[in-house]
Order: C-alpha cells, then sequence, then structure tokens
C-alpha cells in the first residue's frame, strides 16, 4: 500500500506551521466555504419583447401572402 502524499514534515514550500512560504504555489484546495451574493435573476423583458416582433413579422408576411392570394381569385 502506496501513501496518499508525503507526510507535512518532508513536503517542499511548508513552513514550520504548515503554511506556505511567500511566492510559492499556494494549495490546491481554496480556503473559504460557503456561497457569496445570490445571484439577481435576469429580466425576460427584452426576450418577450423580441418574441413580440417576431410575431408582428410573422402575422404581417403572412397576411401580405394571403392579401396576394385572394386578389388573384
Amino acid at each position: 500500500m502506496t501513501a496518499p502524499g508525503p507526510e507535512p514534515e518532508d513536503a517542499p514550500g511548508l513552513e514550520a506551521g504548515g503554511s506556505v512560504t511567500p511566492g510559492d504555489t499556494p494549495p490546491d484546495a481554496g480556503q473559504t466555504s460557503g456561497l457569496s451574493h445570490p445571484q439577481p435573476m435576469p429580466s425576460r423583458a427584452g426576450l418577450i419583447i423580441t418574441l413580440i416582433m417576431i410575431g408582428f413579422v410573422v402575422v404581417g408576411i403572412a397576411g401580405f401572402f394571403i392579401v396576394r392570394a385572394l386578389e388573384l381569385f
């Protein structure tokens, strides 16, 4: 069975208390926990306005072709 890593006293770059020497690479794991501020929900007004505009364009194009088809009869 192999050891998971070097013993703390044998690890390079550690000071006596177990901290990292200045300028050395920090440890892999973050030292903070928990979440920051709740993320705000983005507004859906832009999406709704865009969908309404697309709907107007589609209805306008369909109306144009319906009028053109009725003129042929």
